[in-house]
């Protein structure tokens, strides 16, 4: 395998078309309703240890949904209980870098809990979620951790090929 095809192994083109894709597709593009209800669907028919897993990834989407609509509570709690499950879970768990997603997922819940719900509006606008503008600089950086959305990424199953 050369490097231009090793690079085509990675793109979007090339990841397998199944609902479980298609439901990390719409994570990613922040699409949480849509990701919730195409991962949903796998839920409903799965067995263990796959069941479990979809529902830790279906918490952190409807979360981050909640998050868009100012429910802080129903946020914290799903990011939590999401977390919780993702958690029992090898690093690359159903071609997924697991251990990556939960430390973003972890990251996000800590910026709940530093901000409140005294500030979710301020939360949502930070992570894109809402529109609006985020005063600079929301608190002291020590206190306010740097945050992003969380993104559910491929593992690399590519052959070394000595890059």
């Amino acid at each position: 395998m050369n490097n231009a095809q090793f690079f085509d192994t990675m793109s979007d083109q090339n990841v397998p078309d199944t609902p479980f894709w298609q439901g990390v597709k719409q994570f990613n593009g922040g699409e949480f309703y849509d990701c919730h209800d195409t991962i949903e669907a796998l839920w409903m028919v799965a067995n263990e240890p796959d069941r479990t897993f979809y529902q830790g990834i279906l918490q952190v989407a409807v979360a981050l949904h909640h998050l868009g609509n100012l429910n802080w509570r129903g946020a914290a709690i799903l990011l939590g209980e999401g977390l919780n499950r993702l958690t029992k879970y090898d690093d690359h768990y159903s071609g997924i870098e697991v251990d990556r997603f939960i430390t973003q997922v972890a990251d996000v819940l800590h910026f709940l809990q530093v901000m409140g719900p005294e500030r979710v509006e301020l939360a949502a606008i930070y992570l894109g979620l809402r529109s609006g503008t985020v005063p600079e600089p929301i608190d002291s950086p020590a206190t306010i951790p740097a945050v992003a959305l969380p993104k559910i990424t491929r593992q690399n199953t590519a052959p070394d090929i000595g890059l």
